[in-house]
């Protein structure tokens, strides 16, 4: 029970989902380019995209001085279960 909460805690914030929603398609993207997307701060997409990471839904990684991100092919289940309902 308390894993679902989690996830749906992370699943409440429509920026989340309009991040992931970016990334589903198999896009790496950094954070500046994910901010002028959805017309958010770097700040708040920094930090959505930290709690994105910190609970597996995410990959990170590093080239030349930029941060990219994309979605984690290997999320636990039931996150991947929840997200495939919002992106369906």
């Amino acid at each position: 029970m308390k894993k679902w909460t989690v996830v749906f805690k992370a699943l409440a914030n429509i920026n989340r989902l309009k991040i992931i929603e970016l990334l589903s398609d198999g896009n790496k993207m950094n954070v500046g380019d994910i901010s002028a997307s959805l017309k958010i701060s770097f700040t708040a997409t920094s930090n959505h995209l930290i709690m994105l990471q910190k609970l597996d839904v995410l990959d990170v990684e590093g080239r030349a001085g930029h941060v990219f991100y994309s979605i984690n092919p290997d999320m636990p289940r039931y996150f991947k279960n929840a997200v495939n309902l919002f992106l369906h």
